[in-house]
């Protein structure tokens, strides 16, 4: 299925048999008079009468032929509320083979910055689509033609718009590939193909991991007969050489929990546990596309947690990049060691102005806060505010959790430095930031965000049809754009 957009200074009457008209909250119609006829303006008046007024959006079938859709603006509209009306509109027009749409940008009343921005944006996020596999495609064409004088968009503006809307694409890509074709050596390689955009990749194999001491990492992927990786992802887009933004993901791409085998129901989920790395990923492909005026480096470690002759075993302990040695008990507690030598190198590497790292780290955040909101963990108040901020602004959501020392005993180990579970019970989530937080070496400031429940919808949500939502690009965008730019 594919959505193209025209914009047009104006278009004849006779063409516009789909047309798309704004109205208040109210409905309120009269100022659309001009724009249609008496009929049907008393016609659609009449209906409006008895019609639930609480809906956003009306279609009105006036012929085999003519079709009017009316939508409304509330007074205090967000931008992601107009994003959340054009994915509404999208699935009000979704059938059909071959369908033309004329939006009438006159008709728009309110004032809101880059109005038809947004609204065609939340429009192409909700129109994606994962068929890759499928023998048989749908071969559906929409079009949407806009014109009026309120149509006009700055090329700023368009190119922020088409770059958002390729990171996120991209994450979903990643998230919706089956692990047989997306292991890590195949998604290493494909991060190559991202110098294109204007990023500096470097990818560090198991050789040159287990020369830095990347033994947590390591032991993760020793099962599989895939290779290891960490690959770093630069944009220097800055004029001067300020301290970089730091965003690092997990990328276990297929996690089967190891000897700690997960049960075989919903294992093929299993997939999308590498979902923090992509947000990582399309985040870069974002900021290189949209030429974001900042330094930032995206760092992602790329293993397969497998069951071998070779595999981790529970009780192995092993020593990080940190120095600092880990009690493997559960290896099904495996996304926190590839994240503990990702943040350590990241840090002494990069020496960022903060780190934030994304992963579909614990079952315990889902049990918590259910898909309406991502876990949020932080050594810093200041990052946190502005990550909260930012996620309201998108409705990309987050929820601060807590932190604190007392939840160290709960990590400790008898034989090594610490361990990798919490067996007492309780505190999935917490106890697993807990332990990053011990390889935080130099105070950086630091947020972890747990985006198991928001990863990946069974269902489908404001944006997403379902499926690999790429939850957490929009957010740290804002967050560069309202912060740093």
């Amino acid at each position: 299925m594919s959505i193209k957009i025209n914009y047009k200074n104006s278009v004849s009457k006779k063409t516009s048999n789909n047309l798309v008209l704004f109205s208040d909250e109210r409905f309120n119609i009269n100022p659309l008079k001009k724009y249609i006829s008496k009929i049907e303006f008393s016609y659609i008046s009449d209906l409006l009468k008895t019609s639930d007024l609480k809906k956003n959006l009306f279609v009105f079938e006036l012929n085999s032929k003519r079709k009017i859709i009316l939508v409304s603006i509330k007074k205090d509209i967000r931008a992601s509320d107009i994003e959340n009306l054009g994915a509404e509109f999208y699935g009000r027009i979704n059938y059909g083979k071959n369908t033309e749409y004329f939006i009438n940008s006159d008709s728009i009343t309110n004032k809101h910055k880059n109005f038809i921005g947004h609204f065609l944006h939340g429009l192409k996020l909700k129109s994606y689509e994962f068929n890759k596999y499928k023998s048989k495609k749908e071969t559906r064409h929409i079009t949407v033609n806009v014109y009026g004088t309120k149509n006009k968009l700055s090329n700023h503006d368009l190119l922020k718009f088409k770059a958002l809307e390729e990171g996120t694409f991209y994450a979903r890509d990643l998230v919706s590939e089956p692990g047989n074709i997306l292991h890590p050596d195949e998604y290493a390689k494909r991060l190559q193909s991202l110098k294109k955009n204007g990023l500096k990749i470097n990818i560090y194999d198991e050789k040159k991991l287990k020369k830095l001491g990347m033994n947590a990492l390591l032991g993760v992927g020793q099962g599989s007969i895939r290779g290891s990786y960490l690959v770093t992802i630069e944009w220097n887009g800055a004029k001067n050489n300020s301290k970089p933004l730091a965003f690092v993901g997990k990328g276990v791409c297929f996690d089967t929990g190891g000897y700690s085998l997960k049960p075989a129901k919903f294992m093929e989920d299993m997939t999308y546990d590498m979902a923090g790395s992509a947000v990582v990923v399309g985040l870069m492909k974002n900021l290189a596309l949209r030429k974001a005026k900042i330094n930032a480096v995206g760092v992602v470690g790329l293993v397969e947690n497998m069951v071998s002759g070779n595999a981790q075993r529970p009780g192995d302990i092993v020593k990080s990049y940190s120095g600092k040695t880990i009690e493997v008990l559960n290896t099904d507690a495996e996304g926190r060691l590839v994240l503990a030598d990702a943040l350590t190198f990241t840090e002494k590497k990069f020496k960022p102005k903060f780190m934030v790292d994304l992963a579909t780290l614990t079952g315990a955040i889902i049990v918590s806060l259910g898909s309406e909101y991502a876990g949020l963990f932080s050594n810093d108040d200041k990052l946190s505010k502005q990550l909260l901020d930012a996620g309201e602004k998108v409705e990309e959501k987050l929820w601060r959790m807590p932190l604190h020392k007392n939840y160290d005993k709960l990590m400790n180990s008898k034989n090594a430095d610490m361990q990798n579970i919490n067996y007492v019970g309780g505190a999935g989530s917490t106890t697993a930031a807990q332990f990053l937080q011990r390889f935080i070496l130099n105070n950086t400031p630091w947020a972890h965000l747990d985006i198991a429940g928001m990863a990946f919808s069974k269902y489908g949500g404001a944006l997403n049809s379902g499926g690999a939502t790429g939850y957490g690009v929009k957010l740290l965008n804002q967050l560069i754009e309202d912060n740093y730019e």
